[in-house]
């Protein structure tokens, strides 16, 4: 292993420029070396857009590479598991997208191959590896806000291209894989516990899409959570982590992408003070720490562990919600 990670491509993503080509510009021990599509053509024209020194055949050429160390999945929900899998199995660590899998049972699968390989794999919820969420997290935990009792987190944003591939069954598509896998995240890493849901109202593009879905959730210690999210709803735009305690709030405007503007409130003990953190992107700080991860064996933030109990949730959600859990 050298000191650099090269990181291979799964597919032209649209996410993949934001959330690792640019990142991989400024983390010194990152370099993108290789990209490879369905569609050969529309690698080379992503490759030379970005410049990406190499184009693959095809995905198994890539995860085959002896130039390739690691492998960033940003294919469509309902084929992360077999190309994760398929990646492992290779040799290659791997940074995939969120949500993790499908399903809850996929994620047990995948991650029972990443343990058994003893490679790094790591969800990629950028916003988790921010200094905004761990002071969030802090906060919360300091007792500053009293004993927590209630946790509400939205993610709502208009997407009305019902052509789009995250409209999909097929592909484990929805608004709770999408956006939603973000909220009930950022309610388990705020609540501090893995919680049961209570009821869970859809809204749907078809009998088995959900353009949008509202869940109440509730802790062991006994405090609750109202996750949100939305692709096509009234809800047009709604991006907030509100924590409430017994003796005070802390309200966060735009929690998962904060460097492009965002707000943490606290109002506690009579005062109230707004805090604002560094506007470097959320996809730097996650970058850095996979490669940590894989250079120095460093622990992260979004584990397996974490992955597969978040899908847990998520797929509760979908049944509470009378609807089919993804990939069944």
């Amino acid at each position: 292993m050298t000191d650099v990670v090269r990181i291979g491509v799964l597919g032209a993503a649209r996410i993949a420029p934001a959330a690792l080509i640019k990142p991989a510009r400024n983390v010194e021990r990152a370099e993108v070396v290789a990209i490879a599509a369905r569609d050969r053509a529309r690698a080379e024209k992503f490759a030379a857009k970005h410049g990406v020194p190499q184009v693959i055949d095809d995905y198994a050429a890539l995860i085959a590479s002896a130039d390739v160390d690691a492998i960033y999945n940003p294919l469509p929900n309902g084929l992360h598991a077999q190309w994760t899998t398929a990646a492992l199995e290779a040799g290659k660590h791997v940074l995939c997208e969120k949500p993790f899998t499908a399903n809850a049972a996929e994620a047990e699968e995948v991650a029972a191959v990443a343990q058994r390989t003893g490679l790094v794999l790591m969800e990629a919820f950028h916003w988790r590896y921010h200094p905004l969420a761990q002071r969030m997290v802090d906060i919360v935990r300091s007792g500053e806000l009293g004993t927590l009792r209630h946790l509400d987190v939205a993610l709502c944003f208009p997407l009305p291209l019902f052509s789009d591939i995250r409209y999909r069954y097929d592909l484990a598509g929805g608004a709770l894989m999408d956006a939603g896998c973000y909220t009930v995240h950022i309610a388990r890493t705020l609540g501090g516990e893995e919680p049961e849901v209570v009821r869970a109202v859809p809204k749907l593009r078809t009998p088995d899409i959900d353009r949008a879905m509202r869940a109440d959730l509730r802790f062991p210690s006994g405090h609750t959570a109202t996750i949100t999210c939305s692709m096509w709803s009234s809800s047009l735009l709604r991006l907030h982590a509100t924590a409430i305690g017994d003796q005070g709030e802390m309200r966060v405007f735009n929690p998962t992408t904060p460097q492009l503007y965002h707000r943490l409130k606290v109002e506690a003990g009579g005062r109230k003070r707004v805090e604002r953190m560094p506007r470097k992107p959320t996809y730097e700080y996650q970058l850095e720490a996979f490669c940590a991860s894989v250079l120095d064996g460093a622990e992260t933030l979004t584990p397996p562990s974490d992955s597969i109990a978040n899908m847990r949730v998520i797929d509760s959600i979908y049944r509470a919600a009378g609807m089919k859990v993804r990939g069944t």
